[in-house]
């Protein structure tokens, strides 16, 4: 397959971010049965930053508001994303053409909302995202071409 390489890297970069939310998710049921306001305060008070000011009280107003619930639902909406991309990165390791749709698909749904970000507030990180997205989804139609033609 011609883009074999350009397939591995992106199977790569998949496994990472499903690590990094595995992570993720290991981390928010750590805080449970924990007081997350006075930790959030805490948090606020090591940044020397001032409770009563906008963007900590907006912190701290949304700590109190968590319950283990919350903690837990949460940590199941980041574990069932990160399978999802273990899931994707394994097919795509495997030379799927289920994980090539997967990938095309998950990356082209974000491409709208990458466009709507740079023309409402154009950057060169805005700009990059898109690009990269856009390289992904290409990458992935071309390998399912060409799977068809070979088919």
């Amino acid at each position: 397959m011609p883009s074999s390489r350009a397939i591995r890297v992106i199977a790569a970069i998949e496994a990472f971010k499903g690590l990094v939310v595995l992570a993720a998710a290991s981390g928010l049921l750590a805080l449970l049965h924990h007081d997350l306001h006075r930790l959030a305060g805490a948090l606020i008070a090591h940044a020397h930053l001032n409770p009563a000011s906008q963007y900590p009280k907006i912190f701290l107003d949304a700590a109190a508001g968590v319950t283990d619930l919350h903690l837990w639902q949460l940590a199941a909406g980041a574990t069932a994303y990160a399978v999802l991309r273990l899931v994707e990165a394994y097919g795509l390791f495997k030379h799927r053409a289920w994980a090539e749709v997967l990938a095309a698909t998950s990356g082209a749904v974000y491409v709208p909302f990458e466009l709507m970000e740079l023309v409402n507030r154009p950057s060169m990180l805005a700009a990059l995202l898109l690009a990269l997205n856009l390289a992904v989804v290409a990458v992935m139609v071309r390998a399912l071409r060409t799977r068809r033609r070979r088919g």
